[in-house]
């Protein structure tokens, strides 16, 4: 009851939770592949081949796309992003990113173009879908360029760094860096919320949560976050930031006007059987965050639990849980329907 009391205060619906329509595209590190969900029935369309160690997803803004970056592994970085059509539950191309080694965050920037963080060249790469090229190279001159978020506008995208414990401010259209914004150690997660006023920062390694003022380029707010904070979504009304806390296994809940967290979700999701030691850490591993459009639901990739936890935003209980290949992490809802051939 604590739980559900603290979400009401923090401004979430109290209607049941409705019918879920559409697809989740869920990318499988340890697999190689992405599942394609339909989420008004929970079963697994199609098991689609990705590259090796698929990290991130994302839906073009008509949904019959998405996106994955095909990282690789330690020993041998990726270079390529696997394009899935999502109507035809196939994959459609690759697209080779070239000198882009270590692709990880990425977003639609429109219809046809992508942004794509790679980490192993220190560059936000400006990505063709449809022509399957790559349009820019921006230098971000930092240590792992993870992942990415860009102002509702599109004009400035923001890289976090792991490694430097920084963000990277950039003017694309310019494509020049405008600043490098310190925040905190492992600096990982990053999102913009829906207005574009404040990018919030999960840094990993600091257990805190760091907001810049997109304008200012400036921290304006330290927010702790434990433990080990790694992705970050807003809900579309902008009032609540979820925050995956991959130690404590659970989803801190906060109130972006006051900045302050008011609830945890908690799936209780224990390991699968013989799942990796990640980073040292026990539990299901919650690290991937996806809130539909309508915010009424929550799905979160629990990386060690291979399943997908499906939370009811209204109370913050788990409504559900949905079966995903070996290390669930990147994710993406389209609302069109995946259909099997």
């Amino acid at each position: 009851m604590r739980l559900a009391a603290c979400l009401v205060v923090a401004g979430l619906a109290t209607a049941p939770l409705p019918a879920a329509k559409g697809t989740l595209v869920v990318l499988n590190k340890a697999e190689a592949t992405a599942s394609l969900v339909d989420l008004a029935t929970g079963v697994t369309v199609v098991t689609l081949p990705t590259g090796v160690g698929p990290h991130e997803a994302a839906a073009s803004p008509d949904g019959r796309l998405v996106v994955a970056t095909n990282y690789g592994t330690r020993e041998a970085p990726g270079s390529s992003l696997t394009v899935i059509d999502v109507p035809g539950a196939r994959v459609r191309n690759t697209i080779d990113l070239g000198a882009g080694r270590r692709p990880h965050g990425l977003l639609f920037l429109d219809a046809t173009r992508a942004l794509v963080t790679a980490e192993g060249s220190k560059a936000l790469l400006v990505v063709d879908v449809e022509a399957g090229r790559v349009l820019r190279v921006i230098e971000t001159s930092q240590d792992v360029s993870h992942m990415v978020a860009a102002t509702p506008d599109g004009r400035r995208a923001f890289v976090a760094n792991i490694g430097s414990g920084t963000v990277t401010a950039i003017d694309l259209a310019a494509g020049a860096v405008l600043a490098q914004v310190a925040t905190g150690k492992g600096a990982e997660g990053i999102a913009v919320a829906p207005g574009g006023a404040e990018a919030w920062v999960a840094n990993r390694e600091a257990d805190t949560v760091s907001v810049i003022d997109t304008a200012s380029l400036k921290v304006v707010a330290e927010v702790e976050a434990v433990a080990f904070p790694i992705r970050i979504a807003f809900t579309p009304d902008g009032r609540r930031a979820l925050v995956s806390c991959a130690r404590t296994g659970d989803v801190a809940v906060f109130d972006v006007a006051s900045r302050r967290e008011v609830a945890r979700m908690h799936a209780g999701l224990a390991p699968a059987a013989g799942a990796a030691n990640l980073l040292g850490m026990t539990g299901g591993v919650p690290v991937g965050i996806v809130v539909d459009p309508s915010g009424a639901r929550a799905f979160v990739a629990h990386t060690n639990a291979d399943a997908i936890a499906v939370f009811d935003l209204s109370t913050g209980a788990l409504a559900a849980t949905l079966k995903a290949g070996r290390e669930p992490d990147g994710m993406a809802f389209t609302p069109v329907v995946a259909k099997r051939n």
